[in-house]
């Protein structure tokens, strides 16, 4: 029996910080229903030292990542599973941001595969769904090169002025994207709502994290601050370089838009997908998760199934579900893992 796409609803583990509204508002919840600020769409992923909060529940009860496992070719195709075993290799998310997340950053593949046993670290990128509020920002990167020690310091200290005052600030608005290579110390202000693409993990090491978490064990996840340090970017990012992880694609009005800054296609890949009176797309087999932003349409498979798509819809489709069309008057964002071929490492 061939696999079909799937509509999934909502999926918030709990977190530190405020924020939802936007999540509520994309996908039509009634405002007394409490969203809240991420959505872990079709996650076969667990939040750090936690066995299930985080993973997707499929209609049937059965977690989306044992059916993938039970059935990897059919989920992933065969050459996925050849690169990357029976990970999807992907991790979406809707986040919006209430309040400022705190400084942080993220391990690297060898970095995680040392201290987490775990073959992905946690690349990530942001598409900027949606902003509120007078000044919309993130902040990606140190404006200068700092030594390890100047930021041990701020870190023990707790010294957030610092810290932040060190980062880029960068107004965002939709239709932006922000590539975050593991090791960049990052943030995203209040009042941004991004789809965010990631490597399958869940490994934040958070240098800011008093106010926002419990304890510093959690910010360095038990390896203390010298060794998390370790994995942490401080070589300066100037508006040169910044180019080279920031794309602004709002004024893109084609069909199809590769959203993501190169390089990231390591990692995973997404688009932004319009279709209109008379524009129909068809999409070649893969895994891919994807989120309605707008509109409505019908998304068709190979095997003659038909699902319809609406404005908040979230959807898995597995590899199986062939080749695909999507017509309507629908704007869909789609995620996907890296192409086998570009797999790194």
């Amino acid at each position: 029996m061939t696999l079909e796409p799937i509509r999934l609803p909502a999926n918030q583990p709990p977190q530190f910080y405020r924020g939802g509204d936007a999540i509520a508002a994309l996908r039509g919840a009634s405002p007394d229903k409490k969203f809240g600020p991420e959505d872990w769409v079709a996650s076969a992923t667990t939040m750090f030292g936690q066995e299930t909060n985080g993973l997707t529940r499929l209609p049937d009860g059965a977690w989306l990542r044992d059916a993938v496992e039970a059935n990897a070719n059919g989920w992933l195709g065969a050459k996925h599973v050849e690169a990357l075993g029976t990970s999807t290799g992907l991790l979406v998310k809707l986040l919006d941001a209430g309040q400022r997340l705190p400084v942080h950053f993220h391990p690297d593949d060898t970095f995680a595969k040392r201290h987490f046993d775990s073959h992905f670290g946690k690349t990530e990128a942001w598409i900027v769904v949606g902003t509120h509020g007078d000044d919309p920002r993130v902040y990606p990167g140190f404006k200068e090169t700092l030594s390890k020690a100047t930021v041990s310091e701020w870190t023990r200290e707790q010294d957030v002025p610092s810290m932040l005052g060190a980062l880029n600030s960068i107004p965002v608005s939709p239709g932006d994207t922000v590539y975050i290579p593991a090791g960049l110390p990052h943030a995203i202000g209040e009042g941004v709502f991004v789809v965010e693409l990631q490597q399958p993990t869940d490994f934040s090491l958070t240098i800011e994290w008093r106010d926002f978490l419990a304890s510093p064990e959690k910010g360095h996840l038990g390896l203390g601050f010298d060794t998390a340090i370790e994995a942490l970017d401080t070589s300066g990012w100037d508006a040169e370089r910044l180019g080279t992880i920031i794309k602004r694609t709002a004024g893109d009005n084609a069909s199809t838009v590769d959203l993501l800054a190169g390089g990231s296609e390591r990692f995973f890949r997404a688009e932004q997908l319009r279709t209109d009176e008379k524009t129909t797309l068809s999409l070649d087999p893969s895994f891919a998760v994807l989120v309605v932003l707008d509109g409505e349409g019908t998304l068709r498979t190979e095997h003659g199934g038909e699902h319809a798509l609406a404005k908040g819809d979230t959807y898995v489709v597995p590899f199986d579900a062939g080749q695909t069309e999507l017509s309507g008057t629908a704007t869909v964002i789609r995620c996907r893992p890296p192409a086998p071929e570009e797999r790194h490492g």
